[in-house]
């Protein structure tokens, strides 16, 4: 399964569907693990199921520590049941970057994100942050045996998941918020470029990669690309 926009009917979670109230709500958003995102009028409704390993709890309390800093969705309400987890958010005056109308202009689109990051690096304060990303965090020695871990180039926030579809982008193609941060701490600005800079590949053709270093202000490092970047992937491995 991979993250996408659902196509064709998708199935409301009974938990959903009692928190909206019995308002109709869409589904907007799939993840790799089965989780769902629903929306209705302002509301986000972000579903995951039990034994997702997804800690919508440890995001929420991320996202009400990010919020002070940068613009991220206000958490309004957050329930379980046996099944899964609801997190509800109020909606951002902003679109994804993976929408139609940026699909189409892919350089735009691109070039905010780029300077999203950079504007999400700079604001979020190292010192202030309680949560940790760091390679040791994410079992580096363990996922990827034998390989050295670079020299930390600068320590950064993360947002912990920068691939495109969590930027959002306002309408002038200024940066608009940042939305799934449930991995969001203290790591080498790396562990966000090298990922980032992968999912241009999947999301836009053509991907424009170099707008996004420009927008940025780095130059590509292939080394730590290369290390964060199988990092990531192996954290897909069972």
């Amino acid at each position: 399964m991979i993250a996408e926009i659902p196509r064709g009917p998708v199935e409301v979670p009974v938990l959903v569907r009692a928190v909206a109230g019995g308002v109709p709500v869409d589904a907007v958003w799939r993840n790799e693990l089965g989780g769902l995102t629903f929306r209705s009028a302002d509301r986000f409704y972000k579903w995951n199921p039990r034994g997702s390993g997804i800690d919508l709890e440890g995001e929420h309390r991320r996202l009400d520590w990010a919020r002070r800093f940068v613009t991220v969705p206000e958490v309004l309400d957050r329930v379980r049941d046996d099944a899964g987890q609801v997190m509800v958010t109020r909606a951002l005056d902003a679109e994804s970057a993976v929408s139609a109308g940026w699909r189409e202009r892919p350089a735009d689109a691109v070039r905010a994100i780029g300077r999203g990051l950079r504007l999400l690096h700079d604001a979020l304060p190292v010192p202030a942050c309680p949560f940790d990303w760091s390679v040791e965090s994410r079992g580096g020695a363990r996922r990827l045996p034998g390989r050295d871990v670079p020299d930390i180039d600068v320590l950064v926030v993360c947002h912990g998941d920068a691939c495109a579809p969590n930027f959002l982008i306002g309408a002038y193609g200024s940066p608009g918020g940042f939305v799934d941060l449930g991995s969001l701490g203290v790591a080498d600005r790396w562990a966000d470029l090298a990922v980032a800079s992968m999912s241009l590949h999947w999301n836009f053709d053509p991907p424009c990669e170099d707008y996004f270093w420009d927008a940025y202000g780095v130059d590509p490092d292939a080394v730590r690309i290369a290390f964060y970047r199988d990092l990531w992937n192996a954290e897909d491995e069972p």
